[in-house]
């Protein structure tokens, strides 16, 4: 009966794990904290040992997840697993005995394998599921400090972390409009910058990469000492992550150390490894299943505290998403004092079972994060709020997947409003440059800015922008310039920039193109004229005609109008970037809402779109450039470039 019920825990846990792994690795969304995620780990670990069993599917022997990616695939020579962990540091003391060690961060980005021949860097491959990685070599050659030369001729091959310090992590969130687009973390940014298919972005997000394993060197002797490849990778131009020597005396001591400087730190990392010096000896032990034996990763032993939860602030952000964060009685964690902890969503508040009053118990993920680690109390009284923080509005729980979130249903919320003024002020829209969330955020709070024209008329508040916090003379006059300059417009960014529902930026070319050109006759069309176009249907017309039925909407389209000039629009050399080009477009769309959709705006760009891939045909569109379908093997074999909509779009820019 107990051998039942621990294997039934067991399987519970496997398909909770594999389901938060899935999460943090594929959608880059947290569906359980790390406190959780490693408790449940270690329970199965103890079930595992106790029991004598191991289910197929059991994290503890899986490495890494199926690879969701349109990049080239590629096998590692040698397996790249997964660390043994602990939390005690006496425990690496017992694991080295009487051998010396190297112990370094244990960063948190993407591990990353780069192989150079004749002194040139030549691949560079994500660690991928373990067994097979992804080719990211255009990308590695932009990075921040990556050699593309060394001085060593024969074959090299080693691993290292691609990480984005929190400065820039900080800096890449401002300027990001939506604030459901903000990345989450680091890790996040860095995996989706690392996996581009366009290396520009990559370029543009100051990717740093620091060395931590040589694999390969042919021809040179490091006297079988880690810390001489080390020296030697310092040598050829590397990054290499801090590390220090330790021994069973010094490593809890060396531990302590590193973590007094976690707070200073501007690369995030969760937690240190420690791998023996002795190539040779670490080899001799060979490898687990899972893990090899030459090494081991510390996880920060989390400083818990016991406290009261005084109440849930309901946090409303500028897209209507409303997040619940915890309002504690103060405690101190990690030499700091901690208050507040972030719920992130309802699914989370109810796991908790919160209620005003609980005892709960609260920790620093990776010792910089408060997180709320458990209720003990558990009385679940809180009430979901019927109303917007912001305005008072209506609100609705809305279900993605297996997460609840709560939204303010109001349009004209405060909160929304700013959304739409991001958008409109959007690269893709009027573009114009110095006009953050945040600054948008203080110029509506002050009352400068009510609606688009507004933002035309901020010389109005000149002495008061200059005094705000992060403004300037210099900051002011480079606005100034800028909304100049965004007054010499086209009629696509400006209806893009309007935010009428489902019109993205191809639709908004499309649609612009079918009326001449003409703003006038574009608002006043109808849903049958509008149903007529090449690739717009019902949903997009309705969209558009709802949005001219509002005399606002008009009114404030008019005042823009006012103040813009367009450019001539009207098909051109210029314009027809795609003349000559001929697209076959196969497979699931993203971007666009129908091929048709696809087809309008190649045409109108003076591309031509056929139903099959021949010997004219100069790209094929499809998502899925590993499939085996017809046409990707037919352009193969005719060297016809598969390209994604992503990179569709880039050409149309």
């Amino acid at each position: 009966m107990e051998k039942e019920r621990q294997i039934a825990r067991m399987k519970e846990l496997v398909n909770l794990l594999r389901e938060a792994g899935k999460a943090y690795y594929q959608e880059s969304r947290e569906i359980m904290s790390n406190y959780e995620y490693d408790a449940r780990y270690d329970e199965l670990v103890a079930l595992e040992k106790e029991t004598g069993i191991t289910l197929s599917k059991s994290p503890t022997r899986q490495v890494g997840y199926e690879l969701l990616s349109e990049l080239p695939k590629e096998a590692h020579e040698s397996p790249m697993l997964s660390l043994d962990k602990t939390k005690d540091s006496g425990a690496l003391a017992e694991w080295l005995g009487d051998k010396d060690g190297l112990l370094s961060w244990k960063l948190d980005g993407l591990t990353i394998v780069l192989t150079y021949r004749d002194g040139q860097l030549e691949k560079a491959v994500t660690r991928g599921n373990g067994e097979v990685g992804e080719v990211i070599t255009n990308n590695a050659r932009v990075f921040a400090n990556v050699p593309l030369t060394i001085a060593c001729r024969g074959e090299v091959v080693l691993r290292g972390e691609a990480v984005i310090k929190y400065s820039d992590f900080y800096k890449i969130n401002e300027e990001i409009a939506e604030v459901d687009a903000k990345y989450k973390n680091p890790r996040n940014l860095c995996s989706g910058t690392v996996r581009q298919l366009n290396n520009e972005i990559t370029a543009k997000r100051n990717v740093n990469f620091f060395a931590f394993s040589l694999v390969k060197a042919e021809g040179v002797d490091f006297g079988n000492s880690r810390e001489n490849q080390f020296l030697w990778l310092s040598e050829q131009g590397f990054d290499v992550v801090e590390y220090r020597k330790v021994s069973r005396e010094t490593v809890a001591d060396t531990v302590a150390d590193f973590a007094g400087r976690i707070g200073d730190n501007d690369f995030p990392s969760d937690g240190l490894v420690l791998i023996f010096d002795d190539i040779e000896y670490g080899r001799s032990l060979g490898r687990t299943a899972k893990f090899p034996r030459d090494s081991i990763a510390f996880k920060w032993a989390d400083e818990i505290q016991p406290t009261h939860l005084s109440y849930i602030e309901w946090s409303a952000s500028r897209t209507g998403l409303i997040n619940p964060v915890a309002v504690f009685e103060p405690v101190e964690l990690e030499g700091t004092t901690v208050s507040r902890a972030s719920v992130h969503n309802l699914s989370i508040m109810e796991a908790l079972e919160l209620g005003v009053g609980d005892e709960i118990t609260v920790y620093k993920a990776n010792m910089i994060i408060p997180q709320i680690a458990d209720n003990l109390t558990r009385s679940g009284s809180l009430e979901i709020p019927e109303v917007c923080p912001v305005c008072g509005g209506a609100t609705e729980i809305r279900q993605e997947n297996d997460v609840k979130s709560l939204y303010c249903t109001n349009p004209e919320c405060q909160a929304k409003r700013i959304k739409r003024f991001s958008l409109f002020v959007s690269r893709d829209a009027m573009n114009i440059e110095g006009l953050s969330e945040a600054t948008l955020e203080k110029f509506v709070d002050a009352g400068f800015v009510r609606e688009f024209a507004d933002l035309f008329y901020l010389d109005r508040y000149r002495e008061q922008i200059i005094s705000m916090d992060g403004f300037g003379e210099k900051s002011y006059e480079n606005l100034q310039s800028s909304l100049e300059k965004a007054k010499d417009t086209t009629m696509p960014r400006f209806v893009y920039g309007l935010g009428i529902a489902n019109i993205g930026v191809a639709n908004a070319k499309m649609l612009c193109k079918a009326f001449d050109y003409d703003f006038d006759r574009l608002r006043h069309a109808d849903r049958e004229e509008l149903e007529q176009i090449d690739g717009i249907g019902p949903v997009i017309a309705d969209g558009m005609v709802s949005y001219f039925q509002s005399e606002k909407n008009n009114e404030e389209a008019d005042r823009m109008l006012s103040l813009v000039t367009f450019h001539d629009e009207v098909a051109s050399a210029e314009t027809q970037i795609l003349a000559g080009k001929t697209f076959v477009i196969t497979g699931s769309l993203e971007r666009f809402g129908n091929r048709n959709e696809a087809k309008a705006l190649i045409e109108s760009l003076g591309g031509k779109v056929t139903g099959s891939v021949t010997a004219r045909t100069d790209y094929l569109i499809n998502n899925d450039s590993l499939s085996g379908s017809s046409k990707n093997k037919k352009a193969k074999e005719l060297g016809i470039p598969i390209i994604s909509e992503e990179e569709f779009l880039n050409m149309t820019e």
